[in-house]
């Protein structure tokens, strides 16, 4: 969903009394936020891309649609928002001022020694999704669950189209290894923190197959480095979804997913599969008889599509932050 649409869905739901429950925790309105840390006080977003950056040097919109040979490293340096009272009604949010730091040969080490030593909040996208509103979200998700840590971001080439869904779902397939050598790479780094993963819609498959082959190649050593890993509207089969949970064996009690019966994006998806329903769709008794922690966000949505909850709503933004906390 573009960051437009997603502003008005702010909107929509600012008034809406909510209730639910994560793995039989509610979740309930009002809940404290903790103080500012992370982004605010250090600007910088850690970027692995496959990707083609537009030129060189770089330039807004910095990296396209079209697939790199290699996997890029970058770093997106921050503005953050005016927070003055001319500047709250004159200015927008969180902004992009530069991309540098550009590395091909070394991209995976190189992020990783970005992040050595810290905990890594990791933000994969979902299908129609360009470089800036992928960033965006990121943002958005760090500085609403106050992450305290290195904030960064794994972006695939989605074409960013509403008629891109297969070339998309391809694109995000093609960039399995380059995931798998970024968590890696990552897992190998002395001194690390933990790699808490949240992705969304189609980028939840690319990180499910990705997860499997780390398991395979790396083992229980890489996987321990694996801390929280939310799905939130998971676009993928519920039945290539519940053999992958099988292939990952008790790592996949890592994994809290978010769904909702109403989202009408995953509606759309399962008409296009045939009309097989897609697991974020899917009821929260049979999520939870795979093994995973489920939040179950059905009745929080009150807008067209709802697909992106854990990004527009608070309260729901707070299933993220307990999982993430409940793997420290």
């Amino acid at each position: 969903m573009s960051h437009p649409a997603r502003r008005s869905v702010v909107i929509a739901f600012a008034t809406l009394a909510l209730s639910g429950c994560l793995g039989g925790e509610s979740i309930l309105p009002g809940v404290p936020t903790s103080p500012r840390a992370g982004l605010s006080n250090d600007p910088r977003l850690l970027v692995a891309t496959t990707r083609l950056p537009v030129s060189d040097p770089i330039k807004k919109p910095w990296f396209s649609a079209q697939r790199s040979a290699d996997m890029v490293f970058a770093e997106a340096r921050l503005t953050p928002p005016d927070r003055s009272l001319m500047g709250r009604v004159t200015s927008g949010g969180w902004s992009i001022a530069s991309v540098d730091s550009i590395d091909r040969s070394t991209a995976a080490q190189s992020f990783a020694q970005a992040a050595l030593g810290r905990d890594l909040l990791l933000y994969i996208h979902g299908y129609k999704e360009s470089f800036e509103t992928a960033a965006t979200s990121t943002i958005e998700l760090s500085e609403g669950i106050r992450f305290p840590g290195a904030t960064g971001l794994f972006t695939w080439p989605s074409a960013g189209s509403t008629f891109s869904y297969v070339s998309d779902r391809e694109s995000a397939m093609w960039s399995r290894d380059a995931l798998e050598d970024l968590l890696s790479a990552i897992a190998k780094s002395p001194s690390g923190g933990r790699i808490h993963i949240v992705a969304h819609s189609m980028g939840t498959l690319l990180t499910l197959e990705t997860l499997r082959m780390l398991r395979g190649s790396g083992g229980e050593g890489a996987m321990s480095r694996i801390g929280a890993v939310v799905m939130a509207a998971p676009d993928i089969d519920i039945d290539l979804f519940a053999r992958g949970l099988e292939r990952l064996g008790p790592d996949a009690q890592k994994i809290t997913v978010i769904s909702s019966t109403n989202d009408r994006a995953l509606a759309m998806s399962s008409r296009l599969a045939g009309g097989i329903v897609r697991a974020g769709a899917a009821d929260r008794e049979r999520l939870e008889s795979l093994g995973v922690r489920v939040a179950d966000a059905s009745e929080f949505g009150g807008g067209i599509i709802n697909h992106d909850l854990f990004l527009s709503n608070p309260e729901v933004q707070q299933v993220v932050k307990r999982a993430i906390d409940r793997a420290n």
